[in-house]
């Protein structure tokens, strides 16, 4: 079923809708939600997490991607999910590594961000990835959205561990000076 007719099962508020979504995009937000979570009772929870949440959204929302829609509502969850998991525990496996990783590259900003500052850097974000090769985007959405180890990258991606490593470094570094010109940083 395409995506529209899904969306139209959601906005006449038939429960066809979540069995479509289902069929189209469970597999894909299992993935999403494993690859956070790697526990895959609990990615299957957020997965049917994912489904009430997007009938609960839907009216009055629209996605333009109905794919998207259900990855960050998943992968949403799914942090949401692990950050319970892992308080009171220490280390947090590989979302706190990835997150370490990424923290030099995305300015903390405890000042109130709002909405505007939100989607100047998303979009700052996008325009970045659009200008990477095609490898190197494949490699730090791999470890920065789906968030897998290196080992599986390097792994899925035929490459070696080192060359992933200094490929997400290069990466980062040309997100900092790219974050730093739009302004992000000071």
């Amino acid at each position: 079923m395409k995506d529209e007719s899904i969306i139209e099962l959601y906005w006449e508020r038939s429960e066809a809708a979540i069995e479509e979504s289902e069929r189209a995009y469970g597999r894909y937000c299992r993935a999403v939600a494993y690859g956070i979570l790697r526990d895959m009772s609990d990615a299957e929870e957020a997965v049917n997490d994912t489904w009430l949440k997007a009938w609960n959204a839907m009216p009055p929302e629209r996605p333009q991607s109905l794919k998207g829609f259900f990855g960050r509502i998943t992968r949403q969850l799914s942090l949401n999910r692990l950050e319970k998991k892992m308080a009171g525990k220490r280390g947090g496996g590989e979302m706190a590594l990835a997150l370490d990783e990424l923290a030099e590259c995305i300015a903390d900003r405890d000042n109130g961000e709002d909405f505007a500052d939100q989607i100047a850097l998303r979009d700052a974000l996008n325009s970045f990835l659009r200008k990477l090769s095609p490898e190197a985007r494949t490699v730090f959405i791999r470890r920065y959205w789906h968030v897998q180890s290196i080992d599986e990258i390097a792994k899925a991606c035929g490459m070696s561990v080192s060359k992933v490593k200094s490929m997400l470094m290069r990466t980062r570094n040309r997100l900092k000076k790219a974050l730093t010109e739009e302004g992000f940083f000071g």
